[in-house]
């Protein structure tokens, strides 16, 4: 099966001038400019966990397995450049479900300009796992970090949150492009993409920068798809938005006065403010006349 499968995707794969040496030899040659960081990410997918084989689109999943990586480098300022696949494949339909998930990797990678350099292809008893490592590049020292905040940044948050479960988890926009255009003309100190809830990423990002935040709930923006998950289960379309996860939206601070400057700009993405960092750790709810501590809420993955 490898062998031919591997012909079907040499014919399929896109000649980018960074790879050297793609999909066909031992190892990939990618070409690097000496002026550029390298930026490297992996993530895997499980059937069961991540999708369901027997539910979801096989192209739908394979978009998933590479924008979950693409949405980490954009959380880092990073150009895509590459990437290696994985996939250990169910005994049964190996061939079809592996061309059919590869027809999501390619499409999406074309999107965003990246490269299939190479990869592994397994079959064995157990479920459908796809485990991409992506490559990218970055300015020296110009990579937002989760440790860069500070106190009185402005904290925005693009797109909408919660609900991804009814569709947006297989079928988001990793925001590359947003990234790159705030990184090319704005200042931003830190930055991390949602994968497991807002609160719960947020304070990642805070305990990364020893500061809290003072989050305005009222304007945290809430998904449609978070208003129908709660007319299905009775919960609250704010605690969906503020804990489901799987959103891969990025939350970014910046300077206070370059907040409104940013806000206002034509980028494509909708962002919007939904707090301030402080020196006072831990979240915190801004209420007229008090704050209210929040607690740290989300998906946290097995180990």
């Amino acid at each position: 099966m490898e062998q031919s499968f591997l012909a079907w995707l040499r014919g399929r794969q896109r000649l980018l001038p960074q790879v050297a040496v793609g999909i066909g030899d031992d190892a990939a040659v990618i070409d690097w400019p000496q002026s550029r960081q390298l930026v490297t990410s992996v993530d895997t997918i499980v059937d069961g966990v991540d999708f369901l084989l027997d539910q979801h689109s096989p192209a739908a999943i394979g978009h998933k397995a590479l924008a979950v990586n693409l949405s980490d480098l954009a959380a880092m300022a990073a150009d895509p450049v590459a990437a290696l696949v994985a996939i250990s494949l169910p005994n049964e339909n190996a061939t079809q479900v592996a061309a059919a998930v590869y027809e999501g990797i390619l499409a999406t990678a074309a999107d965003f300009g990246v490269a299939i350099s190479g990869g592994d292809i397994t079959c064995y008893d157990g479920p459908l796992a796809i485990s991409i490592t992506i490559i990218g590049q970055a300015e020296p020292q110009k990579s937002w970090l989760r440790s860069g905040a500070q106190p009185d940044d402005a904290v925005l948050v693009s797109g909408s949150l919660g609900g991804s479960i009814l569709q947006k988890h297989l079928a988001f926009t990793p925001r590359v492009r947003l990234a790159q255009q705030l990184r090319d003309n704005f200042t931003i100190n830190a930055a991390i993409d949602i994968s497991d809830g807002l609160l719960l990423d947020l304070d990642r990002l805070c305990a990364a920068s020893g500061c809290g935040i003072e989050l305005e709930l009222d304007r945290v923006p809430v998904s449609e798809d978070a208003q129908a998950l709660s007319q299905q289960d009775g919960g609250d379309p704010l605690e969906h938005a503020l804990g489901d996860g799987e959103d891969y939206e990025l939350i970014l601070t910046c300077p206070a006065d370059q907040a409104a400057e940013i806000l206002a700009a034509d980028l494509g993405t909708p962002l919007t403010q939904i707090g301030t960092l402080t020196s006072r750790t831990g979240l915190w709810s801004k209420l007229p006349n008090k704050l209210i501590r929040l607690s740290p809420r989300g998906f946290v993955h097995g180990g």
